[in-house]
């Protein structure tokens, strides 16, 4: 393929609410291909005028994704090694509601108001409100494969990826997935166009979007968890709850990754991650994180 023929675009529907083994998939490519991917915002499209607001009663699913694609030559036991090249608007705005309170509703009550409101995206820019622009920082929350056993839906995160909600899955960065059955089956969306650590509300700046991949394949590499690399740093992702254990693990992953592959002592790499590490948090109620550490100390 040549600079000049066009990417293969995946249309956003149908919508999946899961990362399934069982679904035909919606494109077929070989290792190093480059795809662009359409997905709908993890409201399902309910936000998109002024005066919308989410209505779980006629849409009760959340983040949907575009998938599975296939990777031909994928077995178990192999890595899927997705770049990240682009994410834009599929349409210039985002939407974001309030949703509900959870854990916080012990200090701050549960009479939230919905809080639904669109907000337009231009010039690099988000407007939150009349008063309040944001950084347009794109990223995925869900990036996954489908497990070898068990379904699971686009609300969690686990050993096969899924709802991370981990900030930087953003353009230059390259996801590292486990493959658990034959063609690997990678499902992605639920694109932000901004979030603060923590996903707060359970909604980001939610965004329909079109993500520009390239997918490489490793062979007998397995994976227990998914990880992350980009120009500036490396880090492992793990999720579940309760956080401080997932922390723990996602620090774990990250000395051995440090262990095998860039030859450090493990306690050696213990001791200077206690000083140089840093978290990166995804949506707090499902205790997803990144564990990380910036290149210069490797």
């Amino acid at each position: 393929m040549n600079d000049s023929t066009p990417l293969t675009r995946i249309p956003a529907e149908p919508l999946i609410y899961e990362f399934s083994r069982h679904l035909p998939p919606r494109a077929t490519i070989a290792p190093g291909g480059r795809l662009l991917v359409e997905s709908e915002d993890a409201l399902s499209g309910q936000i998109s005028s002024p005066g919308d607001q989410r209505d779980k009663s006629t849409v009760p699913k959340s983040n949907p994704v575009n998938g599975p694609i296939e990777i031909e030559g994928a077995e178990p036991g192999d890595v899927l090694s997705v770049r990240i090249h682009e994410i834009q608007p599929w349409r210039p705005q985002a939407a974001t509601y309030t949703g509900a309170p959870k854990q916080l509703c012990e200090w701050l009550g549960t009479d939230v108001p919905p809080g639904g409101h669109v907000c337009p995206i231009a010039d690099g820019m988000i407007q939150w409100s009349d008063e309040i622009s944001i950084p347009y920082t794109p990223m995925l929350g869900c990036i996954g494969t489908a497990p070898e056993w068990g379904v699971p839906t686009t609300g969690p995160g686990g050993p096969h990826g899924g709802n991370m909600d981990i900030r930087e899955t953003a353009p230059g960065a390259t996801v590292h997935l486990p493959v658990f059955v034959s063609g690997g089956l990678l499902f992605l969306g639920d694109a932000h166009a901004a979030m603060g650590h923590g996903e707060l509300s359970a909604s980001g700046l939610e965004m329909s979007a079109v993500t520009e991949i390239s997918v490489d394949l490793v062979k007998n590499r397995a994976l227990a968890w998914p990880r992350i690399e980009n120009d500036v740093e490396i880090m492992t992702v793990t999720s579940g709850a309760p956080a401080e254990r997932s922390i723990a693990r996602a620090y774990a992953e990250l000395i051995l990754w440090m262990e095998a592959d860039f030859g450090w002592n493990r306690w050696k790499a213990y001791d200077l991650l206690t000083h140089v590490g840093e978290i990166s948090v995804g949506y707090y109620d499902g205790g997803s994180v990144a564990a990380k550490v910036r290149r210069e100390y490797l």
